[in-house]
């Protein structure tokens, strides 16, 4: 019990480490579907008012990345229609900063 205790405070420190020295950026993307296809992905907006043209690029190409994934991953298929997508994004801030 004691033993279950210590890890469950470990991990809700884990949880918590990760804002102090990351960053967490919303992006929304969507798909366009004709028949049951995908035959366009699109970066709709970057929620980032401090990024740079060369973050927002990244962080674009990275939510792109990520929907072309997921493009076939739905449990209810698209027919002929628009799926929009939001995607939060976690970046280290030193890392961040290195793209300049």
């Amino acid at each position: 019990m004691a033993i279950t205790f210590c890890w469950l405070c470990y991990t809700a420190q884990a949880q918590i480490g990760y804002q102090k020295d990351s960053l967490q950026i919303k992006v929304y993307t969507e798909i366009e579907y004709k028949g049951d296809r995908p035959s366009k992905i699109k970066v709709v907006k970057v929620f980032c008012d401090y990024c740079n043209e060369k973050q927002i690029q990244f962080l674009s190409q990275e939510a792109w990345t990520i929907s072309y994934q997921n493009r076939y991953g739905y449990r209810e298929k698209i027919k002929n229609g628009k799926a929009k997508l939001a995607h939060y994004i976690r970046v280290n801030k030193e890392d961040f900063k290195k793209i300049q």
